[in-house]
């Protein structure tokens, strides 16, 4: 099907989904509704065919397919999705959440920054007013304090006048746009570290609040708190998996448990486990680099203290990153828990202690050490290749394929076993998988592509599996959440058809033909002569009162040479036309013959 005809009816389908269930009171954003669709489509259950025109049966069943899911509050997946998009549009790593911190700070910013840089101040009354301008930015830039506090205005004003007096506005002036906005910010920099260093001496520091001591405190109360929920995470995620098992061991069990959407809440958990432990190494991070600032902080007040006459620089904003990327990470925390509700319903504390009973729970940690002892022996495999830690460099860094889960029991028993690494790590086509026993170990590496399409079956029946596992590369077709609203992506994989075309060129290699050459001696010559002669030509300039001081102005001519032509002369003359008579040639009657010649002819000067 073609890419614009498959996106047309993608969009028409999202349209119809989210009016079908905003009428029956839920609330559905795009981003869910897209990747329902996908989620539908790709489950093979449904039948549903990529490669073929949808047609408006197909269109009609895939519509209220996706309607029915949206409205199954009760299924763990549909929690799972939730969290998924909702983690996935929401959450920004630190150096992208600092970077857009910092765009909106300089964008606050910008019009007094504008105000001062382009002012061109002449009286006095106008000086003052950037100057108040500078102390403004000073103020507002470092954070420290409300602008509104008098006593603030006249702390950060004294700070800056001794650095940097009204006086020197006349310098400040003259400076361009780019260097004025450079001074700003290293003025800013120095009066907050004024005002840091009187507040240290307790001299100062009106509105200066004690960032590092709320940090130290605010940080281990979030730690705490993502702990907490992991703790209740891995709980529950260690609880499902022992139900799993036992399904799998007595069938008795498996008809008991089957009605209980128990794979479905353990990917809910084990999902939520994931991105919690995304947000604990954030936290970490953020405690680390408060604990470095606090340092530099200690030792440059020491320093100064020993040493008042140098001038401090601090950057407060790295403080306030800090707060940001804490609230951000608290918040996130908070709204991740609501997606846990719909397991927390199905499962109620005294539900699930009733269906523990005889039930052994293991943690991860005690699968792990259980299998301490026993490894794969490569012996066994001929054209397979095994990684283990002591001969393998920087084994803790490689890239375990479905987030560290066991490949056999997610495309077997659809569990998501933790792999222990010890065991042996098997890399098949340049990718790592690992293995919760040194059985699965063996089974997986008999087939490896044959449990890979396994596991990909089995993501495509709980679409929640292709996140949590990390299987975007094994549906590239697909585009990611963030992307699926975008125009030039598609939800459904389409027919790969292209107009292509080849040319071969007549000459592949440069042209080397050298314009300039001459063959003839003889324009060789001429271009000599040439040359020769405009050497000897001189140059004149000449300038006005109108050109004076704009430009310079010269002319280049060649002198007038004296020149004579002459030209035919074109001239006529009519001349008489002779006339004889001759009188007596036919004789007379006498015997003698007399001829008599008469010139009849003009003269000349009568013509």
């Amino acid at each position: 099907m073609s890419g614009e005809l498959t996106e047309g009816i993608i969009k028409i389908i999202i349209r119809e989904v989210g009016q079908e269930c905003a009428a029956k009171g839920q609330a559905v954003s795009e981003t869910l509704v897209a990747f329902m669709v996908k989620a539908v489509v790709l489950d093979p259950r449904n039948e549903f065919n990529v490669d073929q025109i949808l047609t408006k049966k197909d269109v009609q069943n895939l519509t209220q397919l996706c309607v029915t899911r949206l409205l199954d509050t009760t299924n763990p997946s549909l929690s799972t999705i939730k969290m998924q998009v909702y983690f996935d549009m929401n959450y920004a790593n630190r150096a992208e959440l600092l970077r857009e911190q910092h765009r909106v700070l300089e964008g606050r910013l910008a019009p007094l920054v504008r105000d001062i840089t382009d002012s061109r101040p002449c009286v006095q009354d106008e000086m003052m007013k950037v100057y108040q301008m500078m102390v403004s930015y000073m103020l507002l830039s470092s954070g420290l304090g409300s602008p509104t506090d008098i006593e603030v205005v006249r702390e950060v004003t004294a700070a800056l006048q001794s650095i940097f007096p009204q006086t020197a506005l006349v310098a400040f002036i003259s400076l361009s746009k780019k260097d004025k906005e450079q001074q700003l910010k290293n003025l800013s920099m120095l009066v907050t570290g004024i005002r840091l260093f009187n507040k240290e001496c307790g001299k100062g520091g009106k509105g200066i609040d004690d960032l590092p001591a709320i940090l130290n405190e605010a940080i281990p109360s979030a730690t705490r708190t993502v702990e907490d929920s992991l703790n209740t995470c891995h709980v529950l995620a260690h609880c499902y998996t022992a139900l799993l098992e036992s399904m799998h061991e007595d069938q008795q069990r498996h008809r008991q448990l089957s009605s209980f959407k128990l794979k479905e809440a353990l990917f809910n958990v084990r999902q939520y486990e994931a991105f919690l432990c995304i947000l604990m190494s954030d936290a970490i991070t953020g405690a680390q680099e408060v604990e470095k600032m606090n340092v530099q902080f200690t030792t440059t007040m020491e320093q100064l203290k020993n040493t008042v006459q140098n001038k401090v620089s601090v950057d407060t904003k790295e403080v306030f990153n800090e707060i940001l990327l804490l609230s951000f990470l608290t918040n996130m925390t908070n709204n991740l828990q609501q997606f846990l509700e719909t397991q927390s319903q199905l499962f109620p504390e005294e539900v699930l202690t009733s269906l523990l009973e005889g039930v052994t729970v293991k943690t991860d940690e005690e699968r792990i050490r259980e299998t301490m002892g026993t490894r794969v022996n490569v012996s066994d495999f001929e054209n397979q290749e095994w990684l283990f830690p002591e001969t393998t460099a920087d084994f803790d860094q490689l890239l375990i394929q479905y987030r560290g889960f066991c490949a056999h029991a997610i495309g077997v028993k659809g569990l998501t076993l933790p792999g222990n690494p010890a065991i042996g790590i098997l890399k098949h086509k340049d990718r790592c998988y690992v293995f919760s026993s040194k059985e699965s170990a063996y089974i997986f590496a008999q087939d490896p592509d044959k449990f890979i399409q396994l596991n990909i079956e089995k993501a495509k029946e709980h679409a929640e599996l292709i996140h949590l596992l990390e299987l975007h590369h094994q549906f590239e077709y697909l585009a990611p959440y963030t992307q699926a609203r975008s125009a030039d992506k598609h939800l459904m994989k389409p027919t790969t058809k292209c107009d292509s075309s080849t040319q071969t060129d007549t000459h592949i290699l440069p042209p080397s033909v050298v314009r300039s050459y001459e063959w003839n001696e003889w324009e060789l010559r001429r271009k000599a002569i040439k040359l020769a002669n405009l050497r000897r030509k001189l140059t004149h300039a000449m300038q006005t009162d109108l050109s004076h001081l704009r430009r310079e102005n010269s002319t280049q001519v060649y002198l007038p040479k004296d020149v004579s032509t002459q030209t035919k002369h074109d001239n006529s003359s009519n001349v008489p036309r002779p006339q004889v008579f001759l009188a007596g040639l036919r004789g007379g009657s006498s015997a003698a013959t007399h001829m008599v010649k008469v010139d009849l002819t003009r003269p000349i000067d009568e013509t």
